[in-house]
């Protein structure tokens, strides 16, 4: 190594301390108006029974006209911070997570960075359900080296923007909301290595059914969103309990050390699944989201952490195993303690 190349991994090394990060803080925001099965089972020929058996759900929320995605994201950041005890300029970065973001460019983040009164470095992360936990890895990595004292991070969808209404397979799934979290630098670990991958080879099984482009040329109205219901379940549960596991290894503890277990809300069978596939003790709380919010992708881990924190059913500071898991195919797991 050249001499000038020494001085510059000296001075990189002695601007760039190691120091650790975590969660300070929460928040979510569930849109007013409440869908239950009974207004969806007619348009798709199905049944509240059907519904709740293959899925969980028994209502979903949906946004109105005055809840976008950048008020949402605000509704669900301010009590994030409150808990953080930090103001909106105290934010060095904000990473917002999303597919449902109506705009190719500019990226959401700038514009809820400026409703904060924040010129903060802000940018959209684009890993579907798996989005968060891509956000709060990226968050811990730059507070941990320096480029941050606090990071806010955002799951926004409001998916219904994005769904056949009359699609028997998935008109039932999403919901809309967000869910925010504040990533702070820590004296002690609040964050466990994040274990993340992708599996483009299966690209299409959860994916926009066109392409703007085909949009644009062909004139086909406006995208929905389409699955493969059956290869996405096996994929989640016989893929996604190995990267838990890893997870889990990366951390230093064993599922038994576990305070929470916050997976995706994609469904009550995989999340079930998981569970026996991860042998969790049967008093570990298991976050259950899904039953009153729907799937909101990237906002389902934050708003499940936010609603069992608020209704006291995990301990403060306990240990939390989050993974999130979807179109791409994308996943992220990390363990975390709880704000």
């Amino acid at each position: 190594m050249s001499a000038t190349s020494k001085g510059f991994a000296s001075a990189l090394s002695s601007g760039i301390p190691t120091r650790h990060a975590r969660i300070s803080g929460v928040g979510g925001y569930r849109p007013k108006r409440i869908v239950p099965n009974a207004e969806i089972v007619d348009r798709i020929n199905s049944s509240d029974e059907w519904i709740r058996e293959r899925s969980g759900i028994i209502e979903r929320r949906w946004a109105g006209p005055d809840e976008g995605i950048i008020e949402m994201s605000a509704w669900a950041a301010e009590p994030a911070l409150a808990m953080a005890g930090i103001e909106g300029s105290d934010i060095d970065a904000v990473v917002m997570a999303t597919v449902s973001w109506p705009y190719q460019t500019p990226a959401a983040a700038p514009l809820l960075a400026e409703h904060f009164g924040s010129k903060a470095a802000a940018f959209d992360i684009s890993a579907a359900c798996a989005g968060y936990c891509h956000g709060i890895g990226l968050a811990s990595d730059m507070v941990r080296t320096g480029r941050a004292d606090n990071v806010l991070v955002v799951g926004v969808e409001r998916l219904t923007d994005f769904t056949d209404k009359d699609d028997r397979g998935t008109a039932f799934i999403f919901g809309d909301g967000a869910g925010a979290a504040v990533v702070s630098a820590s004296d002690t670990p609040g964050i466990g290595p994040t274990i993340w991958g992708s599996d483009g080879a299966q690209w299409d099984v959860i994916s926009q059914r066109e392409s703007w482009i085909d949009v644009h040329e062909k004139d086909l109205g406006w995208p929905t969103i389409g699955m493969a219901g059956q290869t996405v379940f096996r994929w989640a549960v016989w893929g996604m309990a190995p990267v838990a596991k890893r997870a889990l290894e990366a951390a230093g503890i064993s599922a038994d050390q576990l305070d929470a277990f916050i997976p995706h809300q994609a469904n009550v069978r995989i999340i079930d699944a998981m569970i026996k596939q991860l042998k969790l003790p049967e008093d570990i709380p298991v976050a259950r989201d899904i039953a009153y919010t729907g799937n909101t992708s990237a906002a389902s881990i934050p708003l499940a952490m936010e609603r069992m924190i608020r209704h006291e059913e995990i301990p403060r500071g306990g240990l939390a195993l989050q993974i999130g898991f979807g179109a791409g195919l994308a996943y992220a797991a990390q363990v975390v303690v709880i704000p």
